[in-house]
């Protein structure tokens, strides 16, 4: 590294389902936040580290800026713009496919902060050739400002994003690295086991189900010798008790999936063998108790 070292902070921003996830671990080239085809998947504010000859770019993945009253949803909604105070730079998601009121409602947050913004027009690869002077229109009125641009990507397969991380790189300030190369995310292995679980409860659950799931990891221990195995006790927390017998599952079945989706998922990002125990609790009402959304480990 030399004096020229680029390092700095970047919000990844936009409104729900938009791929910010996806672009953090396409950035990363390791899945350390969880994806789904269903809005609020996210409900961190998410650190990943990409460090490079060109310096590290220290990203924050942060809930779907949308409107609500709920309160695990107001919760989130402010992890999301402490990311964009707290920023050197904003990246704006921007679905190219389809916006609705809280494209709108992120992109007034987003206009009223002062860092350098940068859009990132994502999927545009979903859209259809005779679409693409829509798409042209759509990029010239996302106005990032005299220190931004509009990059059109995919941040499923990778297309523009070289282009647009050298962006990034050239917004930051020139400054020392803040994290140890080596590091890719502060999230505890614990922590990150939670997510993978609730991840496979999300491709594996309808309707309201995944909105009112949180999984704990009651009991984390990890191998003392090198052929051993990690043990986790892990809850699944749940609001109702039919939203409990949806989670088992008839005969145990779903739950059974759950676990089998999650262990494998575990066993890959640990690379040693898993023994998974799940169990599944209903906790009344958790998303209104700000006590239990903070004991989950969600919210400020």
């Amino acid at each position: 590294m030399n004096e020229e070292t680029r390092c700095g902070f970047v919000a990844i921003v936009g409104a729900p389902s938009v791929g910010k996830s996806t672009l953090l671990n396409r950035f990363l080239g390791e899945k350390i936040s969880i994806t789904a085809a269903k809005p609020q998947t996210t409900r961190h504010r998410i650190l990943g580290v990409l460090t490079e000859p060109k310096g590290q770019l220290i990203f924050w993945d942060t809930p779907g800026l949308h409107l609500s009253e709920r309160l695990l949803n107001l919760e989130l909604i402010a992890l999301a713009k402490s990311a964009l105070a707290d920023a050197d730079v904003v990246l704006w998601v921007v679905d190219a496919v389809r916006r609705g009121v809280d494209h709108h409602l992120a992109q007034d947050l987003i206009r009223s902060v002062n860092q350098p913004l940068v859009v990132a027009l994502n999927k545009v690869d979903k859209v259809a050739k005779d679409n693409r002077p829509r798409i042209e229109l759509l990029a010239k009125s996302l106005d990032p400002g005299p220190r931004g641009a509009v990059f059109q990507i995919s941040a499923k397969s990778g297309l523009g994003l070289f282009r647009l991380k050298n962006k990034l790189y050239d917004l930051l300030p020139s400054q020392n690295l803040l994290y140890p190369s080596d590091t890719l995310t502060d999230r505890p292995l614990r922590s990150l086991a939670a997510e993978l679980i609730r991840e496979e409860i999300f491709r594996l659950t309808n309707q309201e189900i995944p909105y009112s799931t949180a999984v704990t990891i009651e009991e984390f221990k990890e191998p003392h010798e090198k052929n051993d195995h990690y043990y986790l006790n892990a809850t699944v927390h749940v609001e109702k008790p039919n939203q409990k017998k949806v989670i088992i599952g008839q005969g145990g079945q779903t739950i059974k999936l759950v676990g089998q989706g999650a262990r494998r998922r575990l066993e890959e990002l640990l690379d040693a063998k898993v023994f998974l125990n799940l169990f599944v609790r209903v906790t009344k009402n958790w998303t209104k108790n700000l006590k239990h959304i903070r004991e989950f480990g969600y919210g400020g």
